[in-house]
């Protein structure tokens, strides 16, 4: 079944193969088959095509974005960060943690390639 431009599972429940697609998250799931009054633990494979409609139908009734719309937004959002100068705009730019944490210990995989560990000691040669 396709939603959106992509696939979701069809072996799985319908409350998880929701969550699949970027920007719903189990709370919506949930509230999308309480809309649709179609039982969460129907497999995705067994829905009518009248439901898929219904699915199709209520996710644009949300109002929510999701995939490919949404991802475009949250860009647009740190590129005007970035345009304006302001602090998390710096951060994001640079490739730091956004959000206060602390940098000198943690932010591993944020600091990619930020440090290269120390591979040991060298041996004397005699």
């Amino acid at each position: 079944m396709r939603i959106s431009g992509n696939n979701i599972p069809t072996e799985k429940r319908l409350e998880i193969s929701l969550r699949y697609l970027f920007g719903i998250g189990p709370t919506r799931a949930k509230k999308l088959c309480d809309m649709t009054k179609i039982s969460p633990d129907k497999r995705v494979k067994d829905l009518t095509s009248d439901e898929e409609e219904k699915l199709r139908k209520a996710l644009s009734d949300m109002g929510c974005m999701v995939e490919a719309d949404l991802r475009r937004e949250i860009s647009q959002n740190i590129k005007r960060l970035q345009d304006v100068g302001s602090y998390r705009g710096y951060r994001h730019r640079r490739r730091l943690p956004v959000r206060g944490q602390r940098t000198k210990t943690n932010s591993r995989t944020r600091r990619t390639g930020a440090r290269v560990a120390i591979a040991g000691k060298k041996k004397v040669t005699k």
